[in-house]
């Protein structure tokens, strides 16, 4: 049974890196392979348990005789939920996100963006373009910033090939400035919630290989640009109301959100609740305020019009049942026990999977699988339990800039390929290699530091 659950894994991962070929969602194969794991898990669960939590059980049991009925309710209480809440988690911060991102960008806190990129020349609208995305990113998670900026890109941009070396660029920045903070990116997320990383020191070793494989693989692209682009510009979007928010409720708005998320890692530090508390938090004061603004429209439907952009709002779901679903398919091969006899495995070889060997595997993983599943997978492989070790940092960095190598292997990426119809060999020829460079020096400066 082990094996079988092991492979459904392995086929969900196949099945993940080839998305853009099957066009399966990778979130369905990804919620597919958490429960079926489980359910199979949990038919067999009487051996699994004796293998890996035997004294835990019998503590459970106390005096009682062994049933049936007893595991299943020992998983269900004991195993099970454990998961469920750590998974959780993540999902509820980055809904709390994502929703703080509709907010602002449907009360217009973002067009100060198009104000910004009044210009034709292509090497300032690109470091803009580039530049805004990088510090959204850092601040909120990488795919909804890809997505609001992809939008403003092409209603500014003309030309289908300026569109795609444009929004490579978008999904650079957004990947590299996703992997710099702990609440930029999915991956660094969970290491903050396992408490593997301090928010402060996560950022300040990741900042300049952050940077360095951003602004190479950006500057590259620039030099593919020419040197005035080809802009269309149209009038300011209607939301549906004649009493547009001026520009100083705008801003309280965006203090609100973006303020209320900088003082998260506080917020942690203070209570030591999880972060996601504070996301809600900062959500609600936001969402309050919206209805205070608002407060004309709501006898209306044009507000629940304004409030939930369709094409945004499915690729929030899709991100956090795929995020659900595969923290679900990994930890029930993890409580098999195939997980830590692989960890073995690797100890007895001899293998240092600690630095090059790590950073190498991931990144030649991320190309082709999405980069949240390959960091999954490799933090299931260090038993390290080392605050800060520098195997947290490699693993995020490695998956994170590798998946910007094919475009395939990020949600952001697989974004992008669908809107623009780009192809991998193109984009790897006029993009990829930039961006393979770039993660390479970017990993040598993190082993120095």
């Amino acid at each position: 049974m082990t094996l079988i659950i092991v492979a459904i894994l392995l086929i969900a991962y196949l099945l993940i890196g080839t998305e853009h070929l099957t066009n399966v969602s990778k979130a369905a194969v990804a919620i597919f392979a958490g429960t079926v794991g489980w359910v199979l898990y949990i038919c067999y669960g009487m051996d699994f348990v004796m293998g890996v939590h035997p004294k835990e059980y019998a503590d459970f049991l106390g005096n009682a005789a062994p049933t049936s009925l007893g595991v299943k309710q020992y998983i269900a209480q004991n195993i099970f939920l454990k998961h469920v809440g750590r998974a959780s988690e993540i999902v509820l911060f980055l809904l709390a996100t994502m929703t703080i991102v509709e907010i602002l960008s449907n009360n217009g806190c973002f067009d100060f963006i198009r104000q910004l990129l009044k210009t034709r020349s292509s090497s300032r609208m690109l470091w803009t373009l580039s530049a805004i995305t990088f510090l959204l990113s850092a601040n909120l998670d990488n795919l909804s910033t890809t997505v609001m900026m992809l939008a403003v890109m092409r209603t500014l941009i003309q030309t289908r090939r300026q569109r795609i070396l444009f929004g490579s660029a978008i999904v650079i920045a957004a990947n590299c400035g996703g992997a710099l903070t702990v609440i930029g990116d999915p991956a660094g997320l969970v290491l903050w919630n396992m408490e593997e990383v301090t928010a402060t020191a996560f950022s300040m070793r990741m900042l300049l290989p952050c940077l360095v494989a951003w602004i190479g693989p950006t500057w590259w692209i620039g030099r593919q640009l020419p040197e005035r682009c080809d802009l269309g510009w149209s009038a300011m979007p209607f939301r549906g109301d004649d009493t547009r928010l001026t520009v100083w409720q705008r801003l309280l708005m965006l203090f609100v959100g973006i303020g209320g998320l900088w003082f998260i890692p506080t917020f942690h530090n203070i209570t030591q609740l999880s972060p996601f508390l504070g996301a809600l938090c900062v959500l609600a004061v936001l969402w309050i305020v919206d209805e205070i603004y608002n407060r004309n429209l709501a006898a209306s439907g044009e507000l629940a019009r304004r409030k939930v952009p369709t094409a945004l709002q499915y690729e929030t779901i899709q991100m956090v049942l795929y995020v659900m679903g595969l923290m679900l398919a990994v930890s029930v091969v993890e409580e098999t026990g195939a997980i830590q006899w692989l960890v073995a495995q690797i100890a007895d070889s001899g293998l240092d999977a600690g630095c090059w060997l790590t950073g190498i595997s991931a990144s030649l993983l991320s190309t082709v699988l999405d980069n949240f599943a390959t960091a999954i997978t490799f933090f299931s492989l260090n038993p390290s339990a080392e605050v800060n070790s520098i195997y947290w940092s490699v693993v995020v960095f490695a998956s994170a800039i590798g998946g910007n190598v094919l475009c395939i292997g990020s949600m952001s990426g697989l974004a992008l390929m669908k809107m623009e119809r780009i192809r991998v060999g193109w984009y790897f020829r006029h993009v990829g290699i930039a961006t393979l460079i770039g993660l390479v020096v970017g990993m040598v400066l993190l082993m120095v530091i």
